[in-house]
């Protein structure tokens, strides 16, 4: 399959792109092997194939979420730089 010139110069467009003539040849080509592509994965049969949200399966926390002791304030702020009320100071970055 190959897009037409048109086809090609409508999606630049819609993409904001400015493409020369040779980049839409070459498109072109290279968006219809996509779409072809995309037509043989139709073809899959993906029965019982349970959808999936990322490609990879995410494991949730290591540890239970427990309420647990946090670290004395001094502790934690003794290596800060500069404190103000209570926490750390940090260079104002946005006016």
């Amino acid at each position: 399959m190959s897009l037409s010139k048109d086809e090609v110069r409508h999606v630049a467009l819609l993409a904001r792109l400015e493409l020369s003539p040779d980049e839409e040849e070459k498109f072109s080509r290279q968006l219809g092997q996509i779409l072809d592509y995309m037509e043989r994965l139709k073809t899959l049969d993906v029965t019982g194939v349970e959808p999936m949200a990322h490609a990879v399966r995410l494991r949730g926390p290591e540890r239970p979420d427990e309420v647990r002791e946090s670290l004395p304030r001094e502790e934690v702020l003794g290596g800060a730089p500069a404190r103000v009320a209570g926490g750390v100071a940090v260079p104002k970055i946005i006016e």
